[in-house]
């Protein structure tokens, strides 16, 4: 996880910029790993990565019309070049071969990433909107951490195989 920000100076504005820009990244990078695994049947891998896209892509979408409701169109001083792996998953972590369960596993590892960014930057955050919209945005990724979670104990046993150990039978 990394920042080029100084998160004890973000205005409001700023931290909407930041955490629309972390939901950002985190699509394009779920959007990649979609791209590059293809779609084998109902529920493989690039099925994750392409609906976890979606996830991110509607909350980073929610988050800059909050923005732009409350600050039009003023430019923003966070760019998408200031943030790196805070919620997007491991550049390495897609195979051609992992199984749904893998990658939600790839999922919940982002979103508790996500958490950990929000709740150690809390600390050092100094303005009380800042530190209100963080607190909100660890709560809502710890939500979902426990839908990943869910997830997982919903999939059939099938879900935990590797592309060859289907192939092998």
């Amino acid at each position: 996880m990394f920042t080029r920000v100084d998160i004890s100076k973000l205005t409001l504005m700023d931290a909407l910029d930041l955490a629309s820009l972390i939901e950002v990244e985190a699509c394009q990078r779920y959007e990649l790993f979609a791209t590059q695994l293809g779609h084998r049947d109902g529920f493989d891998a690039g099925s994750v990565f392409r609906s976890m896209a979606g996830n991110e892509k509607k909350h980073g979408e929610q988050l800059a019309e909050r923005r732009r409701a409350l600050f039009g169109d003023t430019p923003a001083r966070v760019k998408l070049d200031d943030v790196f792996d805070i919620e997007a998953p491991d550049a390495g972590a897609p195979s051609w071969n992992m199984s749904a369960l893998k990658a939600l596993k790839v999922a919940l590892s982002s979103e508790r990433k996500a958490y950990e960014f929000y709740d150690e930057a809390l600390p050092g955050v100094t303005q009380p909107e800042v530190k209100a919209l963080f607190l909100e945005l660890r709560e809502e990724e710890g939500e979902h951490i426990e839908m990943v979670e869910d997830l997982i104990d919903k999939l059939p046993p099938e879900a935990a195989m590797d592309l060859e150990d289907v192939d092998a039978d």
